[in-house]
């Protein structure tokens, strides 16, 4: 059924491609044999009319022109469907080569390789060995693994409002949101949508691993209007306390919780299996540490020790 189609569409684009004056439908439907064998003239004109949208999808640019007798007819003009000149250096090509090797899932992975194709077939020069990591031991990839990212991804596309079920790290039970996405980012191999959140008539941040159940597409337009530049990696950095103008003492399990010796501004090794940590204190920190759950102990201040309490608190109680 597949290959059926694929050779249809082929024998449609050839047609248009080769015609110099707009063919009509029966002119189409004589020139190509599986046309021939639809039953009725319905079918046909589904057929086609599905075959047409295809193609249109797949980049052709089909013209509809009607003649002097008042009956349609299509081409597609070779000046239209041509691409310019590809003026990328060896450099350009393999950083497009490289940026289409990062989308190995969801519907990106095939959008990428086909432009990466188109692009090749129209003269863009092959990628040069420098960025070449085919027989790298790294390779680089941004991680999708949560099911929201797909359907949030085509939201954000389509300006399409979506409602999810949401946990934050303080709730026990998720709660439903009604949200105008507006992008998605990558942080710290996290991912996250920025929207307007209707039910609190203000913009938010989430983080996609805490949507649980499936995100529900909804009918309308946006209420509010998407800003020109959607700062999501400051807002979460500075949620994650990334831009902290205090430090807080904390306790850590030795041999765990690498990300916070990362930041910290001192570490002093204990003999009983525990070490000391200055970390940098900002909004959100107490979120952060909960993810550590009991190798994490929060000597002060005292504020941000209740607020790790309560969270944990929270947690159990869920």
């Amino acid at each position: 059924m597949a290959i059926a189609k694929a050779e249809r569409l082929m024998n449609l684009a050839l047609c248009l491609l080769g015609t110099r004056r707009p063919l009509s439908k029966r002119e189409l439907r004589g020139s190509i044999e599986a046309y021939l064998e639809a039953g009725t003239d319905d079918s046909f004109n589904r057929m086609f009319e599905r075959d047409k949208d295809d193609l249109r999808e797949l980049g052709l640019v089909i013209e509809t022109v009607e003649n002097l007798e008042g009956e349609t007819g299509y081409l597609a003009r070779r000046d239209s469907n041509r691409l310019p000149p590809i003026t990328l250096d060896a450099e350009e090509a393999a950083a497009l080569g490289l940026a289409a090797k990062v989308w190995q899932q969801a519907r990106l992975a095939g959008a990428a390789s086909g432009a990466l194709q188109k692009l090749r077939a129209a003269g863009m020069p092959e990628a040069e060995d420098t960025y070449d990591t085919q027989h790298s031991a790294l390779e680089p990839r941004i991680p999708v693994h949560e099911a929201a990212f797909e359907p949030l991804m085509l939201a954000c596309r389509d300006r399409r409002p979506v409602v999810f079920d949401y946990r934050k790290a303080t709730a026990a039970r998720p709660e439903t949101r009604q949200v105008e996405p507006w992008t998605l980012e990558c942080w710290r191999g996290h991912w996250y949508l920025a929207g307007w959140d209707r039910d609190r008539g203000a913009e938010r941040v989430f983080r996609l691993s805490r949507i649980t159940g499936k995100v529900r597409s909804r009918a309308g337009a946006f209420t509010a209007p998407v800003p020109d530049v959607v700062t999501v990696r400051e807002t979460v950095e500075s949620w994650a306390g990334e831009t902290a103008t205090r430090s807080a003492r904390i306790r850590l399990r030795a041999g765990c919780g690498y990300p916070l010796r990362a930041r910290a501004q001192s570490v002093a090794e204990g003999a009983d299996g525990w070490d000391e940590l200055e970390i940098p204190y900002g909004h959100g920190l107490d979120a952060w540490l909960v993810e550590f759950g009991p190798d994490v102990v929060v000597i002060e201040p005292a504020d941000l020790r209740a607020d790790v309490v309560d969270r944990l608190r929270a947690v159990a109680k869920g």
